[in-house]
């Protein structure tokens, strides 16, 4: 993630990009909370919280890679900036959405152990 971050900084700071305010600060910002909201979610306190956060951070993979359409659209890239910076948000969304589905397979084995124990009773 690093690298799309810094790649899109570097786009944003164009001569003919760094205009577009409003450009800017959407693509910034989808691409930092990338980062940001795995960061948040694995300080949560439960699985299920982690989750809801991988699930925002994928979404702003998404957003991100909605921009680059426009960034290309714009000719604020070509079509080969477009294309690898693209398949990175997409390989970012499909790691995070492994992460997700092991995190909610790990969290459903603990609720079926847990509801499937029965503690020992002593009879008197």
């Amino acid at each position: 993630m690093p690298l799309l971050i810094r790649t899109i900084r570097k786009i944003c700071r164009q001569k003919n990009v760094e205009k577009d305010f409003a450009f800017v600060d959407q693509i910034t910002r989808s691409a930092r909370s990338v980062s940001a909201n795995i960061a948040e979610g694995f300080e949560s306190m439960t699985v299920a919280e982690f989750i809801t956060f991988l699930g925002y951070s994928k979404r702003s993979a998404g957003e991100t890679r909605s921009h680059l359409y426009d960034a290309l659209d714009e000719n604020y890239i070509d079509q080969t900036a477009f294309n690898t910076l693209a398949e990175q948000t997409r390989k970012i969304c499909r790691m995070i959405a492994g992460l997700i589905h092991y995190l909610q397979s790990v969290d459903q084995k603990k609720k079926r152990t847990s509801a499937t124990h029965v503690p020992e009773t002593k009879n008197q």
